[in-house]
């Protein structure tokens, strides 16, 4: 079944655009939700004409889309995550984290437009922004170990460990030379 979809949908195609769906998701989802309308001949001659008459306008989204794109060109984005042992993540990043670190960044991203495999373990991954049709950026993502505040305190404490390990010794000499003394008066009588 061809549609023409009246907006864009990540996976599927972009704004007035015509793509073959499965009938029963073309009918039951696409068409009721308003994100698409059955492609007929009459319905291809209006999409003609109407991107005949808007072409200078989608050239200005595009211009726009593009320079978005190059803010983010050399962009990475590093997350810092709790990891375990072996270096699996507890929980995942995905477009959500991605997008609020953008935001964080001063770049405001739609996570609806992000598309990326969920990494669930320390690396280096690529999440895809689509801005427009043909405008997509490729962004590096790295997954890093969140330095627990547990690792951080034995550094700190390491000079304080060395100065009970001196009161030790002397602590150790008299418990030995108090049994010694118990062990000579038992031995006496």
């Amino acid at each position: 079944m061809e549609i023409i979809l009246k907006e864009d949908i990540i996976g599927l195609g972009y704004k007035n655009e015509i793509v073959n769906v499965k009938s029963g998701y073309g009918r039951n989802y696409l068409i009721p939700q308003g994100k698409g309308v059955i492609a007929s001949p009459s319905a291809k001659k209006v999409l003609a004409e109407n991107l005949r008459q808007q072409a200078h306008k989608i050239e200005a989204q595009r211009a726009a889309a593009q320079k978005r794109a190059d803010q983010l060109q050399d962009v990475k984005v590093e997350i810092a995550m709790k990891v375990s042992a072996t270096g699996v993540t507890y929980g995942s990043v995905n477009a959500g984290i991605v997008a609020e670190e953008l935001k964080k960044m001063g770049f405001d991203i739609e996570r609806k437009i992000i598309t990326m495999r969920d990494a669930k373990h320390v690396g280096e991954f690529e999440a895809t922004i689509h801005f427009y049709k043909g405008v997509e950026v490729k962004l590096p993502v790295i997954v890093v170990a969140e330095a627990p505040k547990g690792e951080q305190a034995p550094v700190e404490e390491a000079p304080v460990e060395e100065a009970p390990k001196a009161e030790e010794a002397p602590v150790a000499e008299a418990p030995v030379a108090a049994p010694a003394e118990e062990e000579e008066a038992p031995a006496a009588e």
